[in-house]
């Protein structure tokens, strides 16, 4: 079987052939321009499809909340305007005539790390991704859990300070206004006055004040992983986005996970993602070797 894997994020849309072993060959990216809006991005999508021969399958992992049955986007922020409604799986199938899987990225990142990556022979755990926002998978007894509206898993969205930080879903103090790595960027960003991303905060890790800082930030994101271990006293929490290739990071959140946690909750352990880029597309392309 020959799968065309795509990964639509905000600023990229990667993809790549995956064979019926679930090795990825031929791997691209292209541009999103995001800012063109939900049909041009499929319609994208679309042309890369046409310029394959021999297609079986194709898996989609995009950003936003889906449907994963009627494979359409239930809901979009504006990082993708006029994405909520889209029609993905319907459009493609349209338009392609090759049967497509579709379904939320962090979802199929978490089949990537359960299938081929850190989550492997683990039946009950979490994957988080930190980047702009954060975004979660949840594993209960070997299942992906999508909820009754396919929307489980938008931990970004837990409320850790009442009253907090205003988020773009309309409420304050989520999770992702403190802990996501758009949040460590921003702070720093104020204290050092000039642009950076979250490789360069590290690179400054001798600062001390950018070390209180990213202690901080830190105590944020256990925050959150505290309150989803009391809730699914998962085994093992899977951390991702590019900003969890730190190794501090992962070290302090076991240490303070394992100092504040309840006895019977200290089995868990945090680890870094092992996929990688790939998870979203292999989790896309196993979905698509389902139908």
């Amino acid at each position: 079987m020959k799968i065309l894997a795509f990964d639509i994020g905000g600023t990229e849309i990667k993809y790549a052939l995956c064979d019926e072993y679930f090795n990825l060959s031929d791997q691209n990216s292209v541009p999103t321009n995001a800012q063109e809006g939900g049909k041009a991005i499929i319609s994208r999508v679309v042309e890369i499809i046409k310029s394959y021969d021999g297609i079986d399958r194709v898996g989609i992992s995009t950003a936003g909340q889906v449907n994963s049955a009627k494979g359409e986007i239930i809901f979009a922020s504006d990082n993708i305007p006029n994405y909520t409604g889209t029609k993905i799986k319907e459009t493609v199938e349209t338009e392609t005539g090759i049967p497509t899987a579709v379904e939320n990225d962090v979802n199929c990142a978490a089949l990537g790390e359960a299938l081929f990556g850190a989550a492997k022979g683990y039946s009950d755990f979490i994957c988080l991704t930190y980047g702009t926002g954060i975004g979660g998978g949840i594993f209960i007894n070997g299942e992906l859990y999508r909820g009754t509206a396919f929307a489980a898993g938008e931990v970004g969205h837990l409320i850790t300070h009442a009253g907090g930080r205003k988020c773009t879903c309309g409420g304050e103090g989520c999770y992702e206004t403190y802990a996501s790595a758009k949040a460590l960027v921003k702070s720093a960003e104020k204290l050092l006055s000039r642009p950076v991303n979250g490789k360069e905060v590290f690179e400054c890790f001798d600062n001390p004040e950018i070390r209180k800082l990213i202690d901080g930030w830190i105590d944020e994101i256990v925050i959150g992983l505290k309150s989803l271990i009391y809730i699914f006293n998962p085994s093992l929490i899977v951390l991702g986005g590019g900003i969890m290739n730190e190794n501090y990071i992962i070290d302090e959140i076991n240490i303070k996970l394992q100092s504040s946690l309840m006895l019977s909750f200290k089995n868990v352990k945090a680890v870094k993602a092992a996929a990688g880029n790939s998870a979203g597309k292999l989790g896309a392309a196993y979905l698509a070797s389902k139908i």
